[in-house]
């Protein structure tokens, strides 16, 4: 089989077990963040490594809009360089030390109605969990989007003894198999192309739909960033203006500004 068309139907077989088995979790996930939303509070949302594509793929971009935060720790994300300065073996170390996630965390007011999204495709290194610890110690709910299967076919590493899964209120599973790639290729012994980030962003559009819905039939509908193509240049810019000056308003509370 030609291998572009045997990850592109693998890819559909991750939405399609998507589409079967997580229809009720994405319900349960959006309740959290409309309540935490339409309370005046935020979203969080974190994730290492890769996971990082996860956390900028719910806001901010098109379709998207205010009430998630995002937080990005360009130590565990900055993979461009590779090697060498802020190279991805130090960032393959550090999400692996306990300590970072609570450190992080210390940056920012967190309280309910809040809660937390975390992203991880294996769900047990040690700075995900430990970020999932601390939330739920500030009385957050947690949503952990991760590929179960492969998060439980790792024993935990956090010295708590716990997955991200066994953390998490809601856990929202990427459908991904374990260990990520899906393609085989004749006189290669390793798989090749990577599904989670499928996987990940399916959920996350999922998610983003249903909060919207919700917000709206509760009367606050969300300033969603809009394209050029559907309300005009101007619309658009002014959309953009009213969007990124209401994630302000909402964010200055996180950082310490009443």
């Amino acid at each position: 089989m030609d291998v572009a068309l045997a990850y592109l139907e693998a890819a559909q077989n991750i939405l399609r077990r998507i589409r079967d088995t997580q229809l009720g979790a994405l319900g349960r996930a959006a309740e959290i963040c409309t309540q935490s939303i339409a309370g005046g509070g935020l979203v969080h949302l974190f994730g290492s490594g890769h996971s990082r594509m996860a956390v900028e793929e719910m806001f901010p971009r098109y379709g998207s809009f205010p009430g998630f935060h995002p937080i990005v720790e360009l130590s565990l994300t900055y993979h461009n360089t590779v090697v060498g300065s802020n190279g991805q073996r130090q960032a393959i170390f550090l999400e692996k030390v306990e300590g970072l996630g609570k450190t992080v965390l210390r940056n920012f007011v967190l309280e309910p109605p809040d809660s937390f999204i975390v992203f991880s495709n294996s769900g047990v290194n040690e700075v995900v969990v430990e970020v999932a610890l601390e939330a739920r110690r500030k009385g957050l709910k947690v949503v952990a989007v991760v590929s179960a299967e492969h998060c439980t076919a790792l024993a935990p590493r956090h010295s708590c003894g716990k997955r991200l899964t066994e953390l998490a209120d809601v856990v929202l599973d990427n459908c991904t198999p374990a260990g990520d790639a899906l393609v085989a290729v004749d006189g290669h012994e390793d798989l090749v192309g990577p599904g989670s980030t499928i996987g990940a962003a399916a959920l996350v559009n999922s998610l983003k739909c249903l909060v919207a819905e919700r917000l709206t039939a509760l009367g606050q509908p969300p300033i969603v960033l809009t394209s050029s193509y559907h309300i005009g240049s101007e619309a658009s810019a002014d959309r953009f203006d009213a969007c990124f000056d209401d994630y302000r308003r909402r964010v200055r509370r996180v950082y310490g500004a009443r």
